[in-house]
């Protein structure tokens, strides 16, 4: 059983002037099962290889763990903080493969960058109780933006919570107020013998803050990511797990009247054992 509650078309943010291919390919993407996303991308790339870059930059794809070899602590890779086939490590700052002339923040950003990824470790830990997350922060013309990634897994590796949260900065030509546009994006996988529920569900906001020594951006940044993220799960406990539970209430029973009977009797008898001990 392969049950699509989640909005799955919503992770993918098309970007403008795609050619025909390129928007059918999306197309097929957004109506086949978000669990299998990885397999459907590699076909795709096999059958039409000039146009997998951009269709990798217009879809979320589950995150992948890696470990940086300079710390030995575990960090997560994307599309943005790829350098050609190796990953920047949060930690050390350094590409997994080595790549000497991979692309790195400004000393600025960088700062930032270690100072959010200490304060996302301890989120992650708080609401999630472990797992892995990841901060990178890159340069935009003009302010910048970041992404906060959050994974986490099951002992069996079957069930996934990933969670990519892009802000951009747009610090404007008031000093003391930046404009934050955050897009988040949740990717959900809940495997259960054979049962598999999966989907995703993307959100976007956008605000202007203000920007004091006791307000600095990561303020602002962890602030909406928090807030998004609650309502985020909110939305995938009360709206699609909500109506799955009415669906399968409504479900027809295979089990016939008798035995159904038989249920009941039995549930009397130890009530009323229960009572009779108590």
């Amino acid at each position: 059983i392969n049950a699509e509650y989640m909005g799955r078309s919503q992770s993918f943010h098309p970007t403008p002037n795609l050619s025909l291919m390129e928007e059918a390919a999306i197309d097929l993407l957004r109506r086949m099962p978000p669990s299998k996303l990885g397999i459907n991308l590699r076909k795709i790339a096999a059958l039409a290889p000039d146009i997998i870059e951009d269709i990798l930059q217009d879809v979320d794809q589950p995150l992948k763990v890696e470990t940086c070899p300079e710390t030995q602590r575990e960090f997560l890779k994307c599309d943005y903080n790829r350098d050609a086939d190796s990953f920047r490590s949060p930690w050390s700052n350094s590409y997994v493969p080595p790549l000497p002339e991979g692309t790195k923040p400004t000393e600025r950003l960088r700062e930032m960058e270690i100072a959010a990824n200490e304060i996302f470790a301890s989120y992650r830990q708080a609401y999630f109780d472990g797992g892995v997350s990841s901060v990178y922060f890159w340069d935009l013309d003009p302010g910048f933006a970041c992404t906060v990634l959050i994974k986490k897994e099951t002992e069996t590796k079957e069930s996934s919570w990933d969670s990519i949260h892009v802000v951009e900065c747009q610090e404007g030509a008031k000093p003391t107020t930046t404009k934050y546009k955050l897009t988040s994006t949740i990717i959900l996988s809940i495997r259960e013998q054979s049962t598999l529920v999966s989907g995703s569900l993307s959100r976007q906001q956008e605000q202007e803050l203000p920007i004091t020594e006791a307000r600095p951006h990561l303020v602002n940044i962890g602030t909406m990511i928090q807030d998004m993220e609650n309502k985020l799960r909110n939305s995938v406990d009360q709206i699609y797990f909500g109506k799955a539970m009415e669906v399968t209430s409504c479900l027809r029973s295979k089990r016939n009247v008798a035995d159904m009977g038989k249920q009941v009797d039995m549930v009397a008898a130890l009530k009323a054992q229960l009572a009779k001990n108590g």
